[in-house]
C-alpha cells in the first residue's frame, strides 16, 4: 500500500503524529497534550504520513521569526519528525521533509531551523550546522569570579504571572542582540518556558528576576534537585534559562546563580560558545564544558533570507549554489551588501545550500567550509571577501529546544 502525506485535520491526527516521534521517546500522546500542543502549532502546520487509515510519521513545525545579524526573518521552526520503525526506510521521512518545506515556501517563510535528535538525518534535506552549544558542570567551590565585585542588585523570585509580564521585554532585548533565537508567543512563555515540562519530569522551575536601580536587568530560569550524601546536602541547580542583556546585568545574575547554597554542583545546557562565563570566572576549564552541534539552518527562499540580514562592508562574492531538495535556489548568486540577486557572471565560490544554512547566522565563515572541503574557491581572495561581509561579533544562539 501507497503512503500519503498530508496536513492534520484535528488533534486527535495531530495526536497521532506525535507519536512517530513519541514512540522514540518511551512516550505515548494523549489527547489533552495535543490539544495543548495546538496552542502552540497550528494543526495545519502539522504533516503526516498516512498507511491505509494509521498514522505512521509526523512533521510540524512552528511559526517563528528568527534574529539574524541585523533583523529577523520569518522562519520555521522544524520539530516533532519522526516515522514509526514499522515503516522506516521507505521514504516517509523524505516525503513528510518535502511535503514540509513546500508548504513553508509558500507561506514565505524563508528559513527553517530545528535542533536535529540525529545529526545524519537533516543535511539529506539542505539542512547545515548552524551553531554549536554547550553543557557545564560547575562545582560549587569551583564558582570563584577571575575579578571580585560588589554585587548592587537584588533578585527576587516571582510568580507565572509576574514573570509572563515581566521576561519577554528582557528576552527580546537579548532576541536584538543575538542571532538565532525564536519569538516567543504568550502561550509559549505560560504554556511551555515558565512551567514545568512533562518531558523533564514535571520539576518546579524558580522564576528570579534581577533588577538594577528598580528596574528589570535580568532573570533565571532554575531547577533545583536537592540529596544527601554522608549527612550533607549534595544537590544540583540546573540553569535552564538566564538572559541578562548587558554586560553588568550577566555579572550580577550569574553571581547570584553560583552563590546557591545547599548545593554541590551547578549545571546549564544549550549554551553559546563565547558565553560570558568564559571570563567571568577565575577557573573557566572547571565548568567541564562539553561542546556539541546546536541549531539547524536550512534556507528555503534564499533570495529572501540573503536579504533579511546585515553585512559588512561593500564586498561582493558570486557562487554558485546546488540544492537538490529545493532546486529553486540552485544557481549563481551574486552576494553583497544587498543581499543576493541571481548573476551569470562566472562563480568565485562553489558550495551547496547546506554551507549556506551553516554561515547563515555566523557561526561558521566560508574559510571553515573551504577548509572542510564544503565549499570550492574558484578565484582568489574569494573566500576573504565573503567571510568579510558575512562577518558577526556573537555567535549564534538558541536558548531551548523547540
Amino acid at each position: 500500500m501507497s503512503i500519503e502525506t498530508r496536513v492534520c485535520a484535528s488533534a486527535d491526527e495531530v495526536r497521532r503524529a506525535l507519536d512517530g516521534i513519541g514512540h522514540y521517546f518511551g512516550h505515548s500522546n494523549t489527547l489533552e497534550e495535543a490539544e495543548r500542543f495546538t496552542e502552540r502549532m497550528d494543526v495545519d502546520r502539522v504533516h503526516a504520513a498516512w498507511d491505509g487509515d494509521q498514522i505512521v510519521g509526523g512533521a510540524g513545525s512552528f511559526a517563528f521569526r528568527m534574529s539574524v545579524p541585523g533583523g529577523s526573518v520569518p522562519t520555521a521552526g522544524v520539530t516533532i519528525v519522526g516515522v514509526l520503525p514499522t515503516h522506516r526506510r521507505r521514504g516517509v521521512l523524505t516525503a513528510l521533509m518535502r511535503g514540509q518545506l513546500e508548504a513553508c515556501r509558500a507561506r514565505r517563510e524563508a528559513v527553517a531551523y530545528l535542533w536535529a535528535s540525529e545529526s545524519t538525518i537533516y543535511p539529506r534535506f539542505g539542512f547545515g550546522l548552524a551553531a554549536l552549544s554547550g553543557d557545564l558542570k560547575l562545582a560549587h567551590e569551583r564558582t570563584a569570579f577571575a575579578q571580585p565585585f560588589a554585587p548592587r542588585g537584588t533578585v527576587r523570585l516571582v510568580d507565572v504571572d509576574e514573570a509572563a509580564r515581566l521576561f519577554p521585554p528582557l528576552y527580546e532585548q537579548e532576541f536584538a542582540q543575538r542571532p538565532g533565537m525564536f519569538t516567543r508567543s504568550s502561550a509559549w512563555w505560560e504554556g511551555r518556558r515558565l512551567v514545568p515540562s512533562p518531558w523533564a519530569g514535571n520539576k518546579a522551575k524558580r522564576l528570579a528576576l534581577l533588577e538594577l536601580d528598580g528596574e528589570p536587568a535580568g532573570y533565571a530560569i532554575y531547577v533545583v534537585e536537592q540529596e544527601w550524601a554522608h549527612g550533607s546536602s549534595a544537590g544540583t541547580v540546573t540553569v535552564v534559562e538566564a538572559i541578562a542583556p548587558t554586560p553588568e546585568a550577566t555579572r550580577e545574575l550569574w553571581r547570584w546563580l553560583l552563590d546557591f547554597d545547599w548545593t554541590s554542583q551547578f549545571e546549564a545546557g544549550h549554551l553559546p560558545l563565547d558565553h560570558p562565563l568564559f571570563l567571568l570566572l577565575a577557573e573557566p576549564r572547571r565548568m567541564r564544558f562539553e561542546v556539541g552541534d546546536g541549531i539547524w539552518v536550512r534556507l528555503i527562499d534564499v533570495e529572501a533570507a540573503l536579504a533579511a540580514r546585515s553585512y559588512q562592508g561593500d564586498a561582493q562574492v558570486v557562487i554558485d549554489l546546488t540544492d537538490a531538495f529545493v532546486p529553486e535556489n540552485a544557481g549563481r548568486w551574486r552576494l553583497g551588501a544587498h543581499g543576493a540577486e541571481r548573476t551569470t557572471a562566472a562563480a568565485e565560490l562553489a558550495l551547496d545550500v547546506t554551507g549556506l544554512g551553516s554561515v547563515y547566522l555566523g557561526g561558521f565563515s566560508f574559510s571553515d567550509l573551504v577548509r572542510s572541503s564544503r565549499a570550492t574557491e574558484h578565484a582568489t581572495g574569494a573566500v576573504e571577501r565573503a567571510d568579510a561581509l558575512f562577518r558577526t561579533s556573537v555567535q549564534p544562539w538558541c536558548a531551548e529546544i523547540f
